[in-house]
């Protein structure tokens, strides 16, 4: 079994960059080239609302229990699956990078960082009524001008930023608002060096020097976004990659070993241990039914 990759649909939302989509079409659609049940990873950011129903989510392997009010937060690179088991009733906000950029070139917006690389990090927010029924109010809003024709993308981006700040307001624990522009730029470039290298190399100064910073700086930079090390970083990456594969994948923990750079077996399986307090074999049966 592999693990489905997800693209954004450039052409349908005709590069607008953002779609909502109703959560209860991802159940009604039997034709759809992947199950959303089964662990697949997503390109892009989605923001699942929660009108009505309950279940869990899992978001890279760990359960999430939602209800009516729920928000689960995804980044990308994550692996996740729905639970459709209740036939819960909301909207799937979908959008990229690109259009983040759009936004924050014409107004103030929060960053949104890696934070799920720190296990403290949790894609779940209840909201209490009060803040349901703006959060659903600013959803439909961007709907129906993303429906209209024409439809204004400044009008888009402001409510966009409406509904963000407002989520921002009450994830206090994740906000990064003293990041420069510039250590933005450079927390982007460290992340996206960490997705292709991180499955050869660990060493924290390495990175720094590809994104042509020093250690201190990168270290500075992911532990004002994440609360982080930029090692530290490097390892929750590592991990959760090498979880991926152990779980939808056949691969032996030899394979693994070579796959991510490591010397030998033993060395593999204690670096593993170190970070999870579980061998590879004990996760992979824990988490495989």
């Amino acid at each position: 079994m592999t693990i489905p990759n997800i693209g954004f649909n450039h052409e349908k939302t005709k590069q607008a960059e953002l779609e909502i989509i109703e959560l209860s079409n991802l159940y009604c659609r039997p034709n759809m080239e992947h199950d959303p049940q089964a662990p697949h990873r997503v390109s892009f950011f989605m923001l699942i609302y929660i009108k009505q129903g309950e279940g869990k989510h899992y978001v890279d392997f760990t359960g999430y229990d939602f209800k009516a009010g729920s928000l689960i937060f995804v980044q990308p690179d994550q692996v996740h699956s729905f639970d459709f088991s209740h036939q819960p009733q909301g909207k799937v906000l979908l959008f990229t990078q690109a259009f983040l950029d759009k936004v924050h070139a014409n107004m103030r917006l929060p960053n949104y960082t890696p934070t799920h690389l720190n296990q403290q990090h949790n894609p779940l927010l209840q909201l209490d009524n009060v803040n349901h029924a703006r959060t659903e109010t600013l959803i439909n809003e961007i709907l129906t001008e993303s429906t209209i024709e024409p439809s204004e993308p400044l009008i888009v981006m402001y409510l966009f930023s409406a509904l963000a700040l407002l989520l921002h307001r009450l994830r206090p624990a994740l906000s990064h608002d003293n990041l420069s522009t510039d250590q933005s730029l450079k927390l982007s470039k460290f992340f996206s060096s960490m997705q292709q290298h991180a499955h050869k190399v660990r060493d924290a100064n390495w990175f720094a020097g590809q994104i042509h910073t020093t250690y201190k700086t990168l270290n500075n930079i992911c532990k004002l976004a994440t609360g982080l090390t930029a090692k530290q970083m490097i390892d929750a990456y590592t991990i959760i990659e090498i979880k991926r594969r152990l779980v939808v994948s056949n691969a032996t923990t030899q394979q693994l070993a070579n796959d991510f750079g490591f010397d030998d077996t033993s060395n593999f399986v204690k670096y593993f241990k170190n970070q999870t307090q579980l061998t590879p074999s004990q996760f992979s049966k824990l988490n495989t039914h």
